[in-house]
């Protein structure tokens, strides 16, 4: 068996190992059934490594408060669609901070004198 590091993935954002098996010990093993596929070329076996940071995350995304925030997620999400399809807010219109600024500014606007009249004519 040889180890490698996969190097599809960069350093700190899910590094990998990759284990690589002798095909020939795999055709023998007492275990090869559903592992070793028959006339297979190679065999590997990749593993995910787990840093404390994201074992904290996974359980910080099980609380009833990550939860609870999750479900609301699709309202902002839905906001922020709009914003970039219907409204151009994906691509900078003008060059520089103070036009994407402007480009900002002016879009939230919209989207929001938009929502003012809706809610006005429900009345």
């Amino acid at each position: 068996m040889r180890k490698t590091k996969d190097s599809r993935s960069s350093e700190g954002k899910n590094p990998r190992v990759v284990y690589f098996f002798d095909i020939e010990k795999c055709k023998r093993c007492p275990y090869r059934e559903g592992c070793y596929k028959e006339g297979a070329k190679s065999k590997q076996y990749t593993e995910t490594l787990i840093y404390d940071s994201h074992s904290e995350q996974a359980q910080f995304q099980e609380t009833k408060y990550f939860k609870s925030k999750a479900k609301e997620r699709y309202k902002i999400e839905a906001k922020n669609s709009e914003l970039k399809r219907r409204h151009g807010y994906d691509v900078a219109s003008s060059s520089g901070l103070i036009g994407m600024e402007m480009q900002g500014a002016m879009t939230i606007f919209a989207v929001n004198l938009k929502r003012i009249i809706k809610l006005i004519e429900e009345k």
